[in-house]
This record gives structure tokens, sequence and C-alpha cells, in this order.
């Protein structure tokens, strides 16, 4: 569970309203619907949501969070997304929304059974700030957002129809995207080929921060990323979490210049001790995230950082 979404301490609803807390101003926190199996089975998602909108003034709410939407057996997303986009009229102000903040021991994060979650980008106009957790049966169509700012997707594995349509996706004030691709065993069925039009960034005019992580084709990004004309206008770049090997280090260090990078984040990779330093001087004014160095020397048993 985060403490914090966009700037605002998170408030457990079911939680501060079970206990009778005196709850915060609407607008001063971000307003966390979470059921789990400490409700056995007894409370639906859609009792749970109705208590918020009955309890707060919707109006004045800034962020949601949505940590797991079920109770006792295990149900997928289709029916509370539905639930929250009918309620879209009742939030006008909400700027941030995370979507899946649920932890492992409540479910895998490639268990978690997604669905379209379009209908997001179209209802709420405003929204600034997107986090979305869960690979499995994700959907996306295509879209125009004028106001999204942060873009995240993490997951054990991103199918690839989701990352050809944020391809075709029109973001004018998108500043921040963060992909955690993950595996083909858990549904990360995308080529490189699939990144090319996020490489371009021709509809991502205002992007500065791009992290394609979680990989295990991580050099065959790196090599993408060296020659990729959005790297230019950067400010931030990750490329951490995946399978990162000296070869795809020296792609990087080889391709166009990245000393204009106020960070590059590497964390969770098989670089060798050599190439750790080799980068650390090259780009020694940039602030560069070496840790979780991994040595396992058989590639059948490197691993990325999130998959199951």
């Amino acid at each position: 569970m985060s403490r914090t979404f966009h700037g605002l301490p998170v408030c457990d609803v079911p939680t501060a309203l079970d206990a009778g807390e005196e709850l915060p101003a609407a607008g001063a926190a971000a307003w966390r619907i979470a059921l789990g199996h400490r409700y056995g089975g007894k409370t639906e998602f859609a009792e749970a949501w109705q208590r918020f909108l009955d309890a707060v003034d919707t109006t004045q709410v800034r962020a949601l969070v949505v940590g797991a939407w079920w109770a006792g057996d295990y149900d997928g997303l289709a029916g509370p997304l539905a639930r929250i986009v009918d309620g879209a009229d009742r939030l006008p102000a909400l700027e941030a929304l995370f979507v899946g903040d649920v932890r492992s021991e409540e479910c895998e994060i490639s268990w978690l059974e997604m669905c379209d979650i379009t209908p997001l980008f179209e209802s709420f106009p405003r929204l600034t700030d997107l986090a979305v957790r869960g690979g499995n049966g994700l959907r996306l169509r295509p879209v125009r957002h004028e106001r999204l700012r942060s873009l995240a997707f993490e997951s054990g594995g991103l199918p690839a129809r989701v990352v050809r349509a944020l391809g075709e996706c029109e973001f004018p004030a998108l500043e921040e995207l963060d992909l955690w691709l993950g595996v083909d065993e858990y549904g990360g069925d995308h080529t490189p080929e699939d990144l090319a039009p996020l490489l371009t960034a021709t509809r991502l005019p205002a992007l500065r921060s791009l992290g394609l992580q979680n990989s295990e084709y991580q050099d065959d990004i790196a090599a993408a990323v060296a020659q990729a004309p959005v790297v230019a206008r950067l400010e931030h770049l990750a490329l951490g979490m995946g399978v990162l090997t000296d070869e795809g280090a020296a792609a990087l260090l080889e391709g166009q210049p990245l000393t204009h990078l106020a960070s590059l984040d590497l964390h969770h990779h098989y670089l060798t001790a050599e190439m750790q330093q080799r980068v650390a001087e090259a780009l020694a004014g940039v602030d560069v995230d070496l840790s979780e160095a991994e040595d396992e020397e058989d590639e059948e048993d490197r691993y990325v950082a999130v998959s199951e």
C-alpha cells in the first residue's frame, strides 16, 4: 500500500469508516478503496464504492487509489472499473488515479485480471496522473488526452497490443512515461519493434522522462534507445529492472551523448564491475543508479525484477 500518491497522504476509506475515524478534507487526501481477504467475501466493491460516495464530498476529490477490489473469491477489474467510470460525473476534480495498488501477498501482479482501461482516459478529462498495475487481460485503444502528464504501466508482462496502442495515442502534455515490460511467459509478447513509435515520440512532444524497464531483452532496448530521437530531449531515462548486460551498456555508451541527462536508472542489472566503472566514469555528471547488481553468469538463470 502506498503511503502517498499525487503528493497527498493516502486515506484508506473502508478502514477509516469502520474505525469511525474523522475523515480529512476531500481535497487533502488520496482516497484509497480496497477490500481484500479481511472482508471474507461479505463486502463487494459496489458497496465500498457507495460508502465512499456517501461519506466524502467527491466534487473536491483530487486523487483516487484502487487497491484489492475483491473480497473472498478473486474477481476481475471490469466490474469495479465500470463503477468508477459510471461515477465520473461525481468526480469532476479528479487529477490522479492509481488502479491496482495491490501487494504481492494479496495477489501476484501477473494474476491481476485487467480489462480495457480506455474509458478512464475518455471519462476523466482533468486527469494528469495515471498508474495501472497488472497486465493480464489489459487492453487499450488509441486515444487522445489533453492534460495527462504522467502515465505508468506496471506489469510482469505488458501485452503487445497495449504497447502498440500507446504508440498510437496522442498525449500532448505527457512528461513522464514508465513501462514495466515484463516477460513473454506472463503475457509480455511485445517486440523491440513495437517500441519504435515511443522512441520517436512524435505524439509525445512534452516527454522528458522515459522508462522502458523490467525487460528480458533489455540489451535490445538499450541499443534502440542509443539511436532514438527522443533521447536528446529527455532529462530522465530508466532502463533498469531487466536483463541488462555489458552488451547493452556498451551500446548506450557508443550511441548518442547521454551527458545531458539528469538521471539514468539502471538498477537491477547484470553489468560486470568493469562496465559499471566505465558507465560511471563516462557519465560522471549524471545521477546513475547502478544498484542491485546481479552476478549470474548463466543466461538462462537471469531474471527481471518483476514477473509473476
